[in-house]
């Protein structure tokens, strides 16, 4: 393959919030311009109204649309001529609007092949995403302009650790009623496929946590019927296991991803786990996604204090996603027939299968 500058685009967030100033700090350091050809989806008076603010000594070359971006330039594009109120650190109904325009003019220029990757700047999760309130993450929000709607998978990442929920940012009880054997086997496929795909793991091995911390009527009836009929596929998913010994124990370290059910069996060990450098992947659709895992954190907005390593580690997270999936497809465009069959190795099945006192404790 030959060796691209990518075109990251890089939506400017919550206004209100630390996106400009961590975009301004990434940047800053003149290797990242090397890296890739950066496309900020913002607003020129918006980010020279930060820039003064900060007093961050941050230049960028305003352009009118992503086919003008020029290389060894931190590009501007103008997404909207309106004028919004900075309010720094403080979240607001048009600062979360602003975000949205800069999203959606984003999700518009993929369409039109304009740039390679998306990185999205923190948004704000308790105010709409505009246009309709259905739209409460900018995952929906991606989700719903390019892809049918459950394609998506949002795995957080964090050196080897990655862990995604099968039933997204949904309440519990409303994850748990439709919560069935189809979804788990079809967010399963997926991230096994990304695993592959994105991260280029040859032979990805796959955690799936229990609903119950003991074993219940899902894990019989949802959960062991998936694993085995993923097992019959010979794709590598074990489990069901116990959420607290999983991660307790460091069972997630044998494992090349993990599998929550619900959000907060996902987040919750996340942030525990994963303290810094991480970020998030949207994957499942055809546009790469990544976004820094820290939010707007409108309480230190505005004191020039924001760390901007999180964007940067989802930069290179997009880079090397869109590096890695044109590795893996391109030999797979014009694939050798097959001139023996592969002996199935249950070897690894046996591994990690769970031991026989987790089954069922009474």
């Amino acid at each position: 393959m030959e060796e691209k500058k990518i075109r990251v685009a890089i939506t400017h967030g919550d206004t209100n919030g630390i996106g400009y100033e961590t975009i301004f700090k990434t940047f800053s350091d003149p290797t990242m311009l090397e890296l890739c050809i950066p496309i900020i989806y913002g607003s020129p008076k918006i980010a020279a109204y930060h820039r003064k603010s900060l007093g961050i000594q941050a230049n960028f070359t305003i352009i009118g649309k992503a086919e003008d971006a020029q290389d060894n330039k931190v590009n501007m594009l103008t997404t909207f001529d309106e004028e919004v109120k900075v309010d720094m650190g403080t979240p607001s109904k048009l600062s979360a609007q602003a975000a949205s325009k800069a999203l959606l003019r984003a999700i518009n220029d993929f369409g039109r092949g304009l740039f390679d990757v998306l990185v999205t700047a923190p948004v704000n999760p308790n105010e709409s995403m505009g246009e309709t309130d259905a739209f409460a993450n900018q995952k929906q929000f991606i989700e719903s302009k390019i892809s049918s709607a459950g394609k998506a998978l949002h795995i957080y990442v964090n050196e080897g650790f990655r862990i995604a929920s099968a039933t997204g940012d949904m309440p519990l009880g409303d994850a748990l009623q439709t919560l069935t054997k189809e979804m788990i086997i079809d967010r399963a496929k997926t991230f096994i496929e990304s695993l592959r795909r994105d991260f280029r793991l040859s032979n990805p091995r796959l955690a799936l946590l229990q609903v119950n911390p003991k074993a219940g009527t899902e894990e019989e009836t949802i959960l062991k019927p998936a694993i085995e009929e993923l097992h019959e596929a010979s794709l590598g998913v074990y489990g069901p296991y116990i959420a607290d010994e999983y991660f307790s124990q460091g069972f997630y370290r044998q494992f090349d991803g993990t599998l929550a059910i619900h959000y907060d069996q996902a987040i919750t060990p996340f942030r525990l786990l994963a303290q810094e450098d991480s970020v998030s992947l949207i994957t499942g659709l055809p546009i790469i996604v990544t976004a820094p895992f820290s939010g707007p954190c409108f309480d230190i907005a505005g004191k020039g204090i924001a760390d901007e390593n999180d964007l940067r580690q989802a930069i290179y997270l997009a880079v090397d996603t869109y590096r890695n999936r044109v590795n893996y497809d391109e030999p797979l465009a014009n694939p050798l027939k097959k001139l023996y069959h592969e002996k199935r190795d249950e070897s690894e099945k046996v591994r990690f299968t769970i031991p026989k006192k987790h089954d069922q404790v009474q």
